[in-house]
C-alpha cells in the first residue's frame, strides 16, 4: 500500500517556466518546486546582462536558487523566447535530461516599460508603430514560439499540463483593453489556450488560461514607491490597489492545479483566475485573505453593484 505525498506531489515532474525572471512567474517556479517539481526557468535577465525591462535586481539565476531552497530543483537557462533556435536549445536541453517535459508555464511577457508613455490613453494609431509590434511580439509571438517548440516534448508526459498566463480573464476581457496592441496581446493567450485545450485533449492534456488580479510585482511595487511590507501605502495613489495581491497567491493555485488528478475535466480550454483557483483549492494569499481584483472590476468599478475593494479580499 503507498501513502500520496501532499507535501510534495509533484516529484518527479519536470516543468518549464518561461518568463520566470520576476513577479507571477518567479512565484509559480517557485511553488512548483516547492511541491517538488524540477524547474527550468528561462528568462532574458542574468546576472551579467539586464533586458530591455531595465532591471538588473532579479535575475533568472536567482529565481532558480530560490526554487531549490522551496524544495525543488531550479535549473536557470538564459532564453529569448523571440529567438526560435535558443528556444529549440533549451527544449533539446530539456529532452536530453528528462526525456519529457510535464507542465509549462508561458509566462512571457516583458512590455510594462512600453505601457504608460506608448499605450496607455492613445489610440492604436498615435501608438508608435515599433512600440505597438513590439508588444505583440512580446506578448504573442513568444507564446507561439515557445508552444510550438516545446509541446512535441509535453504531449510524451503522461498528463500534459500546459498554462498561459495572461492579464484578464476570458469574461473580463469582452472589454476593450485600452489599447489595441494590449488588446490583443492579452487576449490571445486566452485563444491560446482554448486552442490547445482541443489538440491536447486526445493527450490526456490539460490547457488553461491563468490571470492574477491587481498584481503586487516587484515592478508595481516600484512603480508605486513601495515595498511588500507597507503596500497599503500606495492605496492613497491608487484606491483599487486595496485588492491587490501577492505573486505567491497565483503561484500557491496553480501548483495546486498541477497536482490536480481531476484537472483536465475541470480546466481544460478555459481560463480562470487566481481567485477562482483559490476558491476551488481552499487556498489565501499570503495575509489570510481572498482577494478577487476581476470580481471587484466588473460588479463595481464597472457595474451598478455597491461595494468597496475591501469587500472583495
Amino acid at each position: 500500500m503507498t501513502t500520496e505525498d501532499t507535501t510534495s506531489p509533484l516529484t518527479g515532474r519536470i516543468a518549464l517556466v518561461a518568463g520566470a525572471t520576476r513577479g507571477a512567474g518567479r512565484a509559480m517556479a517557485v511553488e512548483l518546486g516547492r511541491a517538488g517539481a524540477t524547474v527550468y526557468v528561462t528568462g532574458r535577465t542574468t546576472r551579467e546582462r539586464a533586458s530591455e525591462v531595465g532591471r538588473n535586481t532579479e535575475t533568472i539565476e536567482e529565481t532558480a536558487e530560490l526554487v531549490t531552497a522551496a524544495g525543488g530543483t531550479g535549473i536557470a537557462v538564459p532564453t529569448d523566447h523571440l529567438e526560435p533556435e535558443q528556444v529549440r536549445a533549451l527544449v533539446a536541453r530539456i529532452d536530453g535530461e528528462h526525456g519529457r517535459l510535464d507542465i509549462l508555464v508561458n509566462d512571457l511577457w516583458g512590455g510594462e516599460h512600453l505601457l504608460v508613455n506608448a499605450v496607455f490613453g492613445k489610440k492604436s494609431w498615435e501608438t508608435p508603430l515599433e512600440d505597438g509590434l513590439r508588444i505583440l511580439e512580446l506578448g504573442v509571438r513568444s507564446h507561439v514560439i515557445t508552444a510550438a517548440l516545446a509541446l512535441p516534448l509535453l504531449i510524451r508526459s503522461d498528463a500534459p499540463l500546459h498554462v498561459e498566463v495572461t492579464d484578464g480573464t476570458a469574461v473580463y476581457n469582452r472589454r476593450y483593453r485600452e489599447n489595441l496592441y494590449y488588446d490583443l496581446a492579452k487576449n490571445a493567450p486566452l485563444r491560446i489556450a482554448f486552442g490547445l485545450g482541443e489538440e491536447l485533449a486526445e493527450y490526456g492534456g490539460t490547457a488553461v488560461a491563468v490571470t492574477p488580479g491587481f498584481l503586487r510585482s516587484e515592478q508595481m511595487l516600484a512603480h508605486f514607491g513601495v515595498t511588500e511590507e507597507n503596500w497599503r501605502d500606495a492605496i492613497a495613489q491608487e484606491p483599487d490597489f486595496a485588492t491587490a495581491e501577492s505573486p505567491a497567491y497565483l503561484a500557491q493555485g496553480i501548483a495546486a492545479l498541477a497536482a490536480d488528478p481531476g484537472r483536465a475535466a475541470r480546466w481544460n480550454g478555459k481560463s480562470t483566475s487566481s481567485a477562482e483557483l483559490a476558491q476551488t483549492y481552499g487556498l489565501t494569499d499570503v495575509d489570510g485573505s481572498r482577494p478577487d481584483a476581476w470580481t471587484y472590476f466588473e460588479e463595481v468599478k464597472f457595474g451598478d453593484k455597491e461595494g468597496t475593494p475591501d469587500d472583495y479580499r
